[in-house]
C-alpha cells in the first residue's frame, strides 16, 4: 500500500488503485459496483484507532455502501458477542452484495445466525491477528480468539491483512495453535485451505501537507515537499521492501541523529503516540525515560494515544516522576492538535511487543520525526534498516 500526500483530499488516486481498487476491480464484487442496487454491507465490532479509519474511508469512498458499527470498548467481550448483535441489529437487504468486517468479528458465528449473509461475498480483513499477539497470562480461556478468527477464515471469500508479517505469522502459526485443543486430532490442512484466500492490501493512509506546522528546523533541514512517509514505503509489495541505497541515503540525511543541529541547546522532544495497553510495553518505555531524567539529559516528552477502560499502572505511576519533562499527556481529540504536536517533535518511539502495521509511528514519520522502533515485528517491512537502526 502506498502512503499518499496530498493537500486536501483524503484519498489520492494511488489509493484509489489499490486499497479501494480491490474492491472496484476484484472479481468478488463485479456485482457490487455496476448496478445502482447494489450494496456493500460494513461491520465494525471496534470502531476505534485504525478499524475506524479503515471504515471511515471505504464509506466515504465506495458507492452504495452501508455501516455498522459497535463503540472501541472491552475488545474482548466484542470478540465474543458482536455477532449476536449484528445479526439482530442490521437489516435483512436483498440489495447486499458484499460484507466487509474486521477479523474482530466472529464471522462464522454471524454467518450461522444471519443464513441470509451467507451468500454475500465476504470478505475479512485483519488489523492484528490473535495467535501471535502478546498476553500477560496465557489462560485456556484465551484460545477462543484465535480460534474465532481461523473459522472466520475458512467461511470467507478473501482474506486481507495489513502486512506481510500479519498475514505471515498467522498462517504459519495456526498449526501449532490448533495443537493446543486436549484430546483431538487437529485438521492438518487449515492452513493450506485459508491461504489461497489471502492476500496483503497496507492500510491506506491519511497524509495531508503539514509543512505549516514545522518548526524551524525541521524547514531548514529539508523535510517539505512530497510526504518522506511515501519515500518509505511507495515501493512495497505484497511481501517485500524495495528501497535503493540512494533513496535510503537521502532519507537518512533527511532524519538522521544530527537533523537538529541548526537549534543547538533546545531539548530534545521525544514522542510516545500509541495505545495505552500493556502489548505496547509502556512499562518499558517509562523506565527508559526515566533512566534519561537520572542521567541528567536534557529532554521533552510528549505521551499521546488512545486510552481504553483498563490503563496500565506505569501511566499513573511514571508521570509524577517525569513531570518536569512532559509536554503532552494524554489523548487529543483533535486531529489539527495531534498532527501539531508530532509536527514538533524530533523522535518517535515504539518499545510495542505486538505491531502489524504501525500507522501512529508513519504518520510520525510523515511529520518529520526520527523514528526508533523493534528491529522485529512488522518494522523491517516497513522501514529501511538505515533509516530505523535496531534497537
Amino acid at each position: 500500500m502506498r502512503a499518499v500526500y496530498q493537500d486536501s483530499h483524503p484519498v489520492s488516486a494511488n489509493v484509489g488503485q489499490t486499497f479501494l481498487g480491490f474492491f472496484r476491480n476484484s472479481d468478488l464484487l463485479d456485482l457490487t459496483l455496476r448496478t445502482q442496487a447494489a450494496r456493500i454491507l460494513l461491520l465494525e465490532p471496534f470502531y476505534g484507532g485504525s478499524h475506524k479509519q479503515l471504515l471511515d474511508l471505504l464509506s466515504a469512498h465506495l458507492d452504495s455502501s452501508v455501516a455498522f458499527t459497535m463503540p472501541a470498548k472491552k475488545w474482548h467481550w466484542r470478540a465474543r458477542t458482536s455477532a449476536l448483535y449484528f445479526s439482530h441489529n442490521v437489516p435483512a437487504s436483498p440489495a447486499y452484495r458484499v460484507l466487509f468486517c474486521s477479523s474482530v468479528l466472529n464471522l462464522c458465528e454471524l454467518v450461522g445466525l444471519r443464513p441470509d449473509m451467507a451468500r454475500l461475498k465476504k470478505v475479512l480483513y485483519f488489523h492484528e491477528n490473535q495467535l501471535v499477539y502478546p498476553v500477560r497470562k496465557e489462560q485456556d480461556r484465551d484460545f477462543q480468539y484465535g480460534y474465532n478468527q481461523i473459522l472466520s477464515c475458512l467461511v470467507a471469500d478473501a482474506v486481507v491483512f495489513n502486512s506481510a508479517f500479519n498475514m505471515n505469522s498467522f498462517l504459519s502459526s495456526i498449526a501449532s495453535f490448533l495443537k493446543k485443543i486436549p484430546d483431538q486430532r487437529s485438521p492438518k490442512d487449515v492452513a493450506q485451505i485459508i491461504r489461497p484466500k489471502c492476500r496483503v492490501l497496507y492500510f491506506p493512509l491519511h497524509l495531508a501537507n503539514v509543512t505549516r506546522l514545522f518548526p524551524k528546523h525541521k524547514l531548514l533541514c529539508g523535510v517539505t515537499g512530497p510526504s518522506h512517509t511515501d519515500d518509505i514505503i511507495a515501493t512495497l509489495t505484497d511481501s517485500t521492501l524495495q528501497c535503493g541505497p540512494d533513496r535510503q541515503s537521502g532519507l537518512e540525511q533527511q532524519y538522521g541523529p544530527d537533523h537538529r543541529q541548526d537549534s543547538p541547546g533546545k531539548p530534545l522532544h521525544i514522542v510516545w503516540p500509541h495505545r495505552w495497553e500493556h502489548d505496547k510495553d509502556p512499562e518499558l518505555f517509562f523506565s527508559t525515560m526515566v533512566k534519561l531524567k537520572e542521567e541528567g539529559l536534557n529532554f521533552l516528552l510528549s505521551v499521546l494515544g488512545e486510552r481504553f477502560t483498563d490503563v496500565p499502572e506505569a501511566f499513573a505511576t511514571c508521570r509524577p516522576l517525569l513531570d518536569s519533562h512532559v509536554l503532552h499527556w494524554g489523548f487529543l481529540e483533535s486531529r489539527e492538535d495531534y498532527v501539531s504536536v508530532l509536527c514538533q517533535a524530533d523522535v518517535v518511539l515504539s518499545t510495542a511487543r505486538h505491531e502489524f502495521f504501525g500507522v501512529a509511528m508513519l504518520e510520525a514519520v510523515h511529520c518529520g520525526c526520527y523514528p526508533l522502533c523493534p528491529n522485529a515485528l512488522v518494522y523491517p517491512e516497513i522501514f529501511p534498516a538505515q533509516l530505523a537502526p535496531p534497537t
